[in-house]
C-alpha cells in the first residue's frame, strides 16, 4: 500500500505571486513512498526529513524532495531465529517495519531500528542515510533493542550518561512485551563500545522495570517519549492484569542521570469528561507551551469505542507535583496523601507488582477534562502557539486533520490513519503529516478580500492592510501598529478615505498618510508606498511634449489617486534638469549625475582644505562636495563653531578664531649658506607649519633683491594676510666658488674590451681644483657632468671637488661637439645653484685592440693541430675497439644463451613450487610449548649454558642434610625481595658493579622474574619505578630516542620478559597459528631444493648469503620407509637424489613421526638407515670406504652415491644402546679410524679457495670461467622464495599489526604509560614516543620471537631456515621503524627483496600504534587482575626455588656493596633489612655467627 508525507501549508510560507494568489487551489508538497511509512523524524539542526517505511529509511529536505534512501529488507529471517540468519533454518524473506527512529546529532547518525533479527538496530549517516555506520548481528541478546511482533510499539529518547569521568551518548527505549522479545520495558542503551560494553547493549540492569513475571503479566503499550529539565517521561498505556484487558494510561519519570532506575515513578492519568475517565486509551501525545510552562497535549480512546476519541491536557508542572507526593507519601507519611492510601504496594518485596513498585491507584489519578472530543479515532497530535491562542493540528483514521477552533481540514478521497508522527518544521511554519492519502486543505492565502479573510475566525489568518492580503501576521510588515493586520472575532475590514502627499516620485520611497475608517471611527495610518507589479493600475496616460516626462495614474482598488513623476526621463544633463516644471521639484544630482527629485539629493560634504588655520586668520578655505548649488544666492550661510563666514561664489574667508587655530612657529633652516647666484633649496623646519594651504605661505630672504649682503639674514614666512613669523639670522650668501683645473684629462675607457664574456668596468675618481667650494654648498647639492651624462660628486672640500666620471663614453653637451668630427673631446660642466662653469674638456681614449694577425695563428693553428690528432687517435681506437667488441659479443652471446637456460629452467622450478605448495604443506597440529617451557626458553635458553642451564634442569647440588635449611632460607629471601625498598637498593647495587656485565643483567633480570612470577602485580610495579628513573636519564643527559634499544640495564630485560608473559596467551590465541604456517611454509620451501648439509646453502632461500650458487643436478625421489619393530605398513617420504644419508633419516622422521612434537622424536644419531635392493641388505651412512674424493676432499655420500632408485624400499632401525652400537658396528671400527683422519669434507660445494693441481692443468681458467655459473644469476630465486611465501608473511604481520582485533591489555597499558610520560617531557616528540613503542614491543619482543620459533614450538629450526627468518624479522624491524630507507644498487639483496612492501608494512604499524591509542585505557585495577590470573595459573610450574637460588648468587658476590647501600638508606634501616639479609646469609652459606 503507497504511503506518503505531505506538506500542508496551514501557515504561510513566504509571499507568492499574484499567479499563485488567484489560484483556488495550493499545491501541497509531497513525497510518495512504496511501502507503508511507520515513523518520520527531523534534524532539529539541518531541517532534513527520515522517514522509516517498511524495507527503506528515506532521507528528505526540507521540501520533501528526494535525496537518499537505504534498502532495510526483506531480509531471510524466521520468528525463531536467532542472529546471525546464516546459523538458522526455515528462513524465508520477511519484510522490515522500522520500530524505532532517532536522530543522533552529536555523531552525526541516525538510530534504526527494524523486526528482522529479533530487533538489531544499525547507524546511518545523517548527511547520507545510504552509508551505513555500525551494523552488527553477532553480539547477543544484549543488543536485541525492538521487537519482531508487528503490534508491539517501541518508543525512545536520547539522552546521555556519565561513567568515570566521560560522557557516553545513549538512549532510552520504552517497549511492549512480544513472545519472541526481552522482558526489558525500558532500557538504556549505548552507541559506542567502552570496556566490556557493546554498541546497543543496555548497560542498566534494573529489575524495577526489567522482570520477567511482570511483563507478560502487564501488557504495555508505549506511545511517546521525552525529556524535560533532567528528567525522561515514558507514555503508556497498560492493561491491570492477565484476566483484565481495560487499558489505562500511565505516564512514567525517571532521572535522567539514574544508573539504576531508583527514581522510576507512574502517575495515572484520567482523560474524559465529568471526572471520568471514558478516553483510557492513550493513541499519540505532543509537548508544547501555550504559555510559560509545558503542557502534555494526549489524544485517547475508550476501549470499548474505537470511534470516539479526545483531546485532553496534562501541564507538566502538575504531573511533576503529584509525582513528588507519590513519592513522599511512599517514603515519609507511610504510603498516605491526605490519610488516605495511595499505592498498590510500597514494600519493596511485594510479589504482585513491581519489586520496588511507585505508581498510584485510579483514586490519586490526574485527572483532566476533554477540552475536544471527535466521533472518530484520532491517531497524531501536534500543537502549536500563534498571537496567543493555541492551536492543535489532530489527525485521524480517515486521513483528515482538524484544528481545534472548530475549523475542519476537509480531505478529498478518505483515506487510512493519520501516522502518529505529526510535527512542524523549524520555522513553525509547515506542518508534517504522514498519510496514506493525500489530504487537501484552505489556507489563508486562498482569501482574497478582507471580509472573506476575517470571517475564517482563523488565529493563523488576518488582513495585513498595507499589502491588501490575507496572511499570517509575522509575514504582515508593520502588522505591530494598530490595525495594521486584523483578526477580528466581529469581522470588521477598513475602508480609505484620503491619503497625502499627492504628488511622489516613482523612485521615492516615502511615507503616505492614510485616512481610514472602521465603525464610524477614523485613524490615520502612515505607510511606505512603492511602485510594485501588485498594484492594480486601472488606467493609464502617456503625454510628450519638449520636456519629454511620463506621468502614471494609479488607481488603487479602494479608490485612492496617486501621481507618480520620473524626474530622469529626458534629463540627461543639468541644463535639462534645470528647465523642468518646477511644480516637480526636480534638481540636477552631480553625486548620481543624473536628474532627480530635490529630496533624492542632499548636498554631500567630502572635504575641507585646509584643515588648520592661523589665530589671525585671513585665509581662504575651500569646502568639496556634491550638489552645493551654482550660485552664491544657493548657500544660504556658511558657519565654523557658530560663527558665520564670508561667502564667495566658490571660496570664502575665514574670520578670526573661527577655524581649528595654530600659529606657525618655524624654528630651524638648512642649509644656512649658499652661493650669491641663488638655486639653493632650503628647507625650513619647525611647529605647526602645515598651517593653511601653500596658496597662503610666502617665503622671504632678506628685503633686498639686487645688491646680495654677505651677512647673516633673517628668514620670513607669511601665513595668509595676517600672520608672519621670521628666524633671525638662519641664512647667509657666499662668494660663489671658483673652478681652477680637473686631473686627468683623459679617462679610458674599458668597456669596449671583454674577456671571456664578463665586461671590465674600472672607476676613477676625477678630482676638480679651485676654492669656495664648501662654502656655497654640500656635496649633495652640487652637480656635475661629462658630456651630458651626470656623475657622482663624492667628496666635496674648500678647494677639491672628487667626482666619479662615467664609465662609458657620454655623448657631446654642446651643439659644437656635436658637430665636431673628434667626438672623444667632452665638456666638464660643474652646477652650484643657478651658477654653472664648464671647467674644460675630457677625453676618452680606446685602449688600442691586439692586431688580429697576431691572435688567429695564435689559436687557430694549436686547434687544428690538436684535432688532427684526436682524429687520427680514435681511428686507430675504433679500429681496435671494433676488434675487441666482436670478441667480447661472441663471449656475450655464449653467456646469454647459458643465461637464458638457466632462467627458464629456474622459471619451471618456480612455477612448481607455486602449484605443489599448498597441497604440500602440511598445517597439523601446532605444538604449542607449555608455559613452563615456554619461559624457560625464552629467559634461560640464550644463556651461555643454554640447555644445560640450571633453571632449565631444575637441578641443585645441596646436600640433602641442608636442603630443609636452605628452602626455609630461601623462603625469608623470597620475602626480603618482595621489599620494595631491598630489590631497588639490590638492582641498583649490582649495576653500579664494573664486573656486572651486559649477559650478568639479562640472566638476574630472567631470575628475578621467575623469582617474582608469583607476584606479577608487584614485579609490575618494581620496572614501572625503574623505568621512570631510565626515562629521566634518557630524556636529560642522553639521546631520548636511544631507551630501550637494547638490554644494558636490569629493566629493560625485565620489560622483555614482562611482554613476554603477557603476551603467551595472545600467542596461543591469535598470533601462533601465522607463526607456526610461516615457519611450517620456508622449511617446506627449502627442502624442496639441494641443501648442502656442510655450508648450509640452499638452491631455495631469502637469505642471499645462504644461496647455493652453482647449478646441482638432482632427482625428487619417493621412497618407500619401513620402520623396525612398528608393523608392516610403509610410509612414502619425498627425498633429494643429492640429499645426504643425514638429510634423508631427518626427512624420514619428520614424515613417520609428524604427529609427535619435535622433542618426543628419535634423532638422527639414534637410528640406522638399511637399503635392501634384494636379499642383502646396505647399511647406508654419510661417510665410508665408498665415498668418492677429489684430491685430498672426500664427499658426503647421497641417495645417487649409492645408487638408490625411485620406490626404493628402506628400513628405519632404532639404536637403543651405545653397547649395541658399538656390537653392531664392532667390525667396521678400522673403517671408523680411517675416515676420522681426514675431516676435509664436502657434500655439493667445494670452498672457492681450494682448487686442485690436477684440475688446473686439464684445461685453461679462461674456457673454464665461461662455463662457470654465476651467482648472480640465481638470485632470482629469491624471488621465487619470497613470491611463494608472501602470504605467510602478510597473514603473520597481520596478526601482529592488527588493532582490529584483540590487543593484550598488557600493550595498551604500557603504550598508555609511555604517552602520559611522553607529555611529562617537552622534548619528547611523536617521532620519539614512536622508536619507544618499536624497541618495547616489535623489536624486545615480536622480532624474537620471530627468529626464533623453537621458543614457542616444539621444533627444530635448523640453520638454513633460521637465515631466512633471519631476513623476514629484519624487514618488521625495518617497518617499525620512521626512518626512510633509500635504496640503490649497491643496497644488500636483503634490502632490495622486501623494497616494494616496506611502505605497506610501515602503515599498518602508523595504524597499530594509533587503534591503540584510540582505544579504552586499562586501568590500573584491570591489569593488577589480569597479571594475578596470570600469577595464579602458571607460578606453581616454575621453578622459583632455583631462582632464588641463584639470584642469593649474586646477593652473595656483591654482599658488601648491599650492605653498605642498606646502611645508607633510612627506609632500610627502619625495616632492620641489613640484619634480615645477614641471617639469610648465616644461612644459605653454612656460617656461625652471633645472629
Amino acid at each position: 500500500m503507497a504511503s506518503w508525507v505531505s506538506l500542508l501549508l496551514f501557515l504561510f510560507c513566504q509571499p507568492v505571486s499574484q499567479a499563485q494568489e488567484e489560484s483556488s487551489t495550493i499545491p501541497i508538497l509531497e513525497f510518495n513512498s512504496k511501502t507503508a511509512i511507520d515513523n518520520v523524524v527531523q534534524d532539529p539542526q539541518t531541517g532534513l526529513i527520515y522517514l522509516g517505511a517498511v524495507n527503506a529509511i528515506y532521507q528528505l529536505g526540507p521540501s520533501l524532495q528526494w535525496q537518499s534512501q537505504y534498502e532495510t529488507g526483506p531480509k531471510e529471517d524466521a520468528r525463531t531465529c536467532t542472529p546471525p540468519s546464516s546459523t538458522c533454518q526455515d528462513t524465508k524473506p520477511m519484510p522490515s517495519l522500522n520500530k524505532l527512529l532517532l536522530v543522533n546529532p552529536s555523531n552525526g547518525s541516525l538510530i534504526v531500528c527494524g523486526s528482522r533479527y529479533r530487533g538489531i538496530c544499525s547507524l546511518l549517516n545523517l548527511t547520507n542515510v545510504a552509508e551505513q555506520l555500525y551494523y552488527s548481528d553477532n553480539k547477543g541478546e544484549r543488543t536485541y533493542v525492538a521487537s519482531i511482533e508487528d503490534n508491539v510499539n517501541v518508543v525512545g529518547v536520547m539522552s546521555t550518561y556519565l561513567r568515570e569521568n566521560q560522557t557516553f551518548s545513549v538512549f532510552l527505549v520504552g517497549k511492549g512485551y512480544g513472545s519472541q522479545d526481552s522482558t526489558k520495558l525500558i532500557s538504556t542503551r549505548i552507541l559506542q563500545d567502552f570496556r566490556d560494553w557493546v554498541v546497543f547493549e543496555s548497560i542498566i540492569e534494573a529489575s524495577t522495570v526489567q522482570t520477567t513475571p511482570f511483563v507478560p503479566k502487564y501488557l504495555h503499550d508505549f506511545r511517546h517519549a521525552f525529556k524535560e529539565d533532567g528528567f525522561v517521561y515514558f507514555l503508556f498505556s497498560r492493561t491491570l492484569d492477565g484476566t483484565d484487558n481495560k487499558n489505562l494510561t500511565f505516564v512514567s519519570r525517571l532521572c535522567e542521570n539514574d544508573h539504576h532506575y531508583y527514581s522510576h515513578t507512574e502517575l495515572q492519568l484520567n482523560c474524559g469528561q465529568n471526572q471520568n475517565n471514558k478516553y483510557n486509551k492513550v493513541q499519540a501525545a505532543y509537548v508544547a507551551s501555550p504559555g510559560k510552562d509545558k503542557v502534555l497535549f494526549v489524544v485517547a480512546s475508550p476501549d470499548d469505542d474505537v470511534n470516539e476519541s479526545a483531546l485532553c491536557m496534562y501541564p507538566l508542572n502538575s504531573i511533576n507535583e503529584r509525582l513528588v507526593d507519590l513519592i513522599s507519601a511512599c517514603y515519609s507519611d507511610s504510603g498516605k496523601i491526605s490519610g488516605l492510601s495511595s499505592f498498590f504496594h510500597c514494600s519493596l518485596s511485594s510479589s504482585h507488582f513491581l519489586p520496588s513498585p511507585l505508581a498510584s491507584i485510579p483514586r490519586f489519578a490526574l485527572k483532566a477534562e476533554a477540552v475536544w472530543t471527535h466521533m472518530d479515532l484520532l491517531t497524531a497530535v501536534a500543537v502549536a502557539v500563534e498571537n496567543d491562542h493555541t492551536i492543535a493540528f489532530l489527525g485521524n483514521t480517515q486521513g483528515e486533520v482538524f484544528k481545534v477552533e472548530l475549523i475542519k481540514v476537509p480531505g478529498g478521497t478518505m483515506g487510512e490513519k493519520v501516522n502518529k508522527n505529526l510535527f512542524f518544521d523549524l520555522s513553525q511554519s509547515h506542518l508534517y503529516i504522514t498519510t496514506e492519502k493525500k489530504v487537501p486543505v484552505q489556507t489563508c492565502l486562498q482569501k482574497k478580500d478582507c471580509q472573506s479573510c476575517v470571517e475564517l475566525r482563523d488565529p493563523y489568518c488576518g488582513w495585513c492592510v498595507l499589502e491588501g492580503r490575507c496572511t499570517r501576521r509575522s509575514e504582515c510588515r508593520r502588522a505591530e501598529e494598530k490595525n495594521g493586520w486584523l483578526w477580528s472575532p466581529r469581522q470588521q475590514c477598513v475602508r480609505i478615505v484620503s491619503f497625502y502627499p499627492p504628488n511622489l516620485s516613482c523612485k521615492k520611497t516615502q511615507k503616505v498618510l492614510r485616512r481610514f475608517s472602521i465603525s464610524r471611527s477614523l485613524f490615520v495610518l502612515c505607510c511606505s508606498l512603492r511602485l510594485s507589479r501588485s498594484a492594480e493600475v486601472s488606467r493609464m496616460h502617456v503625454t510628450q511634449n519638449m520636456h519629454q516626462y511620463l506621468i502614471f495614474v494609479l488607481m488603487l482598488s479602494q479608490g485612492a489617486r496617486f501621481t507618480l513623476y520620473n524626474c530622469s526621463m529626458g534629463r540627461e544633463d543639468c541644463s535639462l534638469c534645470k528647465n523642468a516644471d518646477p511644480k516637480y521639484r526636480c534638481v540636477w544630482c552631480a553625486k548620481q549625475r543624473a536628474c532627480v527629485y530635490e529630496k533624492l539629493c542632499n548636498p554631500a560634504q567630502q572635504g575641507i582644505i585646509p584643515r588648520f588655520g592661523p589665530l589671525r586668520g585671513g585665509i581662504s578655505i575651500t569646502i568639496r562636495g556634491s550638489n552645493l548649488g551654482i550660485h552664491k544666492e544657493d548657500i544660504k550661510s556658511i558657519t565654523v563653531v557658530g560663527e558665520p563666514l564670508c561667502i564667495h561664489a566658490v571660496s570664502c574667508d575665514l574670520a578670526p578664531r573661527l577655524h581649528p587655530h595654530q600659529d606657525p612657529i618655524p624654528e630651524v633652516v638648512k642649509p644656512s649658506k649658499g652661493p650669491k647666484d641663488g638655486g639653493t633649496l632650503i628647507t625650513i623646519s619647525g611647529r605647526f607649519l602645515d598651517t593653511g594651504s601653500k596658496d597662503d605661505v610666502q617665503v622671504t630672504v632678506g628685503e633686498v633683491d639686487c645688491t646680495v649682503p654677505t651677512d647673516p639674514l633673517t628668514v620670513t614666512v607669511r601665513y595668509g594676510m595676517s600672520t608672519t613669523t621670521t628666524i633671525p639670522s638662519a641664512f647667509q650668501f657666499m662668494e660663489n666658488p671658483i673652478v681652477l683645473d680637473h686631473q686627468p684629462k683623459t679617462i679610458i675607457n674599458f668597456s669596449s674590451m671583454r674577456f671571456c664574456q664578463d665586461t671590465l668596468s674600472i672607476t676613477v675618481d676625477l678630482p676638480l681644483q679651485g676654492r669656495g667650494f664648501s662654502k656655497a654648498m654640500t656635496a649633495k647639492e652640487a652637480q656635475a657632468f661629462v658630456g651630458d651624462v651626470p656623475c657622482l660628486v663624492n667628496t666635496l672640500q674648500d678647494e677639491k671637488l672628487f667626482l666619479d666620471p662615467p664609465s662609458t663614453t657620454p655623448s657631446a653637451r654642446s651643439r659644437r661637439h656635436r658637430r665636431d668630427t673628434r667626438p672623444e673631446l667632452l665638456d666638464l660642466t660643474i652646477k652650484f645653484g643657478k651658477g654653472e662653469w664648464v671647467v674644460g674638456s675630457v677625453q676618452y681614449e680606446k685602449k688600442n685592440d691586439l692586431s688580429l694577425y697576431i691572435i688567429i695563428p695564435a689559436v687557430i693553428v694549436p686547434m687544428l693541430l690538436i684535432i688532427a690528432i684526436s682524429v687520427y687517435c680514435y681511428r686507430r681506437k675504433s679500429q681496435q675497439a671494433e676488434r675487441e667488441y666482436e670478441k667480447v659479443k661472441h663471449q656475450l652471446e655464449n653467456l646469454e644463451e647459458s643465461v637464458r637456460d638457466r632462467c627458464k629452467k629456474e622459471f619451471t622450478d618456480l612455477m612448481i613450487e607455486m602449484e605443489d605448495h599448498t597441497n604440500e604443506l602440511s598445517e597439523g597440529r601446532i605444538p604449542f610449548l607449555d608455559y613452563k617451557t615456554y619461559t624457560e626458553r625464552v629467559f634461560f635458553l640464550p644463556s651461555k649454558d643454554g640447555a644445560n642451564d640450571v633453571m632449565i634442569t631444575g637441578k641443585l647440588d645441596i646436600p640433602e642434610a641442608r636442603r630443609a635449611i636452605v628452602a626455609q632460607a630461601l623462603n625469608q629471601f623470597s620475602n626480603l625481595l618482595n621489599s620494595k625498598t631491598f630489590l631497588i637498593n639490590f638492582i641498583r647495587t649490582l649495576e653500579r658493579s664494573h664486573d656486572f656485565n651486559a649477559r650478568s643483567k639479562v640472566y638476574f633480570a630472567s631470575l628475578l622474574t621467575v623469582a617474582l612470577h608469583g607476584k606479577l602485580e608487584y614485579y609490575t610495579d618494581i620496572m614501572r619505578t625503574l623505568l621512570l628513573e631510565l626515562m629521566e636519564e634518557y630524556v636529560h643527559s642522553k639521546n631520548p630516542k636511544l631507551m630501550l634499544r637494547r638490554s644494558e640495564t636490569v629493566v629493560e630485560r625485565m620489560l622483555c620478559n614482562w611482554m613476554s608473559i603477557c603476551l603467551y596467551q595472545f600467542l596461543k590465541d591469535s598470533a601462533g597459528e601465522p607463526l607456526y604456517k610461516l615457519f611450517r611454509a620456508i622449511k617446506h620451501q627449502i627442502e624442496k631444493g639441494p641443501v648442502d648439509a656442510r655450508v648450509k646453502k640452499a638452491k631455495y632461500t631469502l637469505n642471499d648469503t645462504g644461496l647455493l650458487g652453482d647449478d646441482v643436478e638432482y632427482s625428487v625421489l619417493t621412497l618407500q620407509v619401513l620402520v623396525q619393530g612398528e608393523g608392516p605398513d610403509v610410509t612414502p617420504v619425498k627425498v633429494l637424489s643429492c640429499d645426504t644419508i643425514s638429510q634423508v633419516k631427518e626427512k624420514i622422521i619428520e614424515q613417520v613421526y609428524r604427529n609427535l612434537p619435535y622433542s618426543q622424536r628419535p634423532k638422527v644419531d639414534n637410528v640406522t638407515l638399511e637399503w635392501r635392493p634384494g636379499s642383502t641388505g646396505q647399511i647406508l651412512s654419510d661417510l665410508d670406504l665408498t665415498s668418492q674424493k677429489e684430491g685430498r676432499w672426500k664427499r658426503f655420500n647421497t641417495l645417487a652415491h649409492y645408487n638408490v632408485r625411485d620406490n626404493a624400499t628402506l628400513v628405519l632401525s632404532k639404536v637403543f644402546s651405545i653397547q649395541q652400537n658399538y656390537d653392531q658396528n664392532q667390525e667396521n671400527h678400522g673403517e671408523r679410524n680411517a675416515l676420522l683422519e681426514d675431516d676435509k669434507v664436502f657434500h655439493l660445494v667445494r670452498p672457492a679457495d681450494e682448487l686442485d693441481e690436477i684440475k688446473s692443468k686439464r684445461g685453461s681458467i679462461k674456457d673454464k670461467s665461461m662455463t662457470k655459473a654465476i651467482t648472480e644469476i640465481y638470485l632470482t630465486r629469491l624471488l621465487s622464495v619470497k613470491g611463494t611465501l608472501q602470504q605467510f608473511v602478510d597473514d603473520f604481520f597481520r596478526s601482529v599489526l592488527c588493532s582490529g582485533t584483540v590487543v593484550p591489555p598488557a600493550i595498551k597499558y604500557f603504550f598508555d604509560f609511555l604517552d602520559e610520560q611522553a607529555l611529562k617531557h617537552n622534548n619528547v616528540d611523536e617521532e620519539t614516543i614512536h622508536i619507544w613503542k618499536t624497541n618495547s614491543l616489535p623489536l624486545r619482543f615480536w622480532v624474537n620471537i620471530l627468529k626464533n620459533p623453537h621458543f614457542t614450538f616444539d621444533v627444530h629450526v635448523s640453520e638454513v631456515v633460521d637465515a631466512s627468518l633471519s631476513v623476514i624479522a629484519q624487514t618488521f624491524m625495518d617497518a617499525c621503524t620512521k626512518s626512510e630507507h633509500k635504496l640503490s644498487r649497491d643496497s644488500p639483496s636483503n634490502k632490495l627483496l622486501y623494497a616494494k612492501e616496506i611502505s605497506t608494512y610501515k602503515k599498518m604499524v602508523d595504524d597499530y600504534y594509533k587503534g591503540i591509542r584510540q582505544m579504552v585505557p586499562v586501568s590500573d585495577q584491570d591489569m593488577n587482575t589480569h597479571l594475578a590470573e596470570v600469577s595464579r595459573s602458571h607460578t606453581d610450574k616454575l621453578n622459583t626455588q632455583v631462582a632464588l637460588h641463584q639470584l642469593y648468587q649474586y646477593a652473595s658476590k656483591y654482599y658488601d656493596g648491599i650492605i653498605a647501600s642498606l646502611e645508607e638508606d633510612p627506609a632500610a634501616q627502619s625495616k632492620q633489612l641489613t640484619l634480615r639479609l645477614q641471617q639469610i646469609a648465616a644461612a644459605l652459606e653454612n656460617k656461625v655467627t652471633d645472629l
